[in-house]
């Protein structure tokens, strides 16, 4: 089976998680390439932040398209990591690369809040 027809047969919903999982796994780490160049030692905790939202945001996705019996408790996972990078990202306000990457957490923590609160 194809992802385009794994996706196919999938909620609409689930369809929105998925995508936003992996723009936000994408982005994050688009993101962590960015703040490696920056240095510093105050990067180190919106390094760590990158790192565990990227990490999640693909596995939920993956979980999600294999329909595990446990991607309603990944979803709540990662939205919550989302929403620590959100938060460290916003720590950069004027980093237009950080404050993309904070809006694509938030995008993912609604549709991964959603989804953990469906039966899948």
């Amino acid at each position: 089976m194809t992802q385009a027809e794994s996706m196919s047969t999938m909620s609409k919903e689930m369809q929105e998680c998925v995508a936003a999982c992996m723009e936000c796994h994408s982005v994050c780490e688009e993101t962590m390439s960015s703040c490696m160049q920056m240095g510093g030692q105050a990067q180190m905790q919106i390094m760590r932040a990158l790192i565990d939202c990227a990490e999640m945001t693909r596995m939920c996705a993956d979980m999600m398209m294999r329909r595990s019996p446990l991607s309603a408790e990944m979803c709540a996972m990662c939205a919550k990591a989302c929403e620590m990078c959100a938060e460290a990202c916003m720590s950069m306000p004027d980093d237009a690369q950080m404050m993309r990457c904070a809006e694509a957490c938030r995008r993912c923590v609604q549709t991964c809040r959603a989804m953990s609160g469906m039966a899948m």
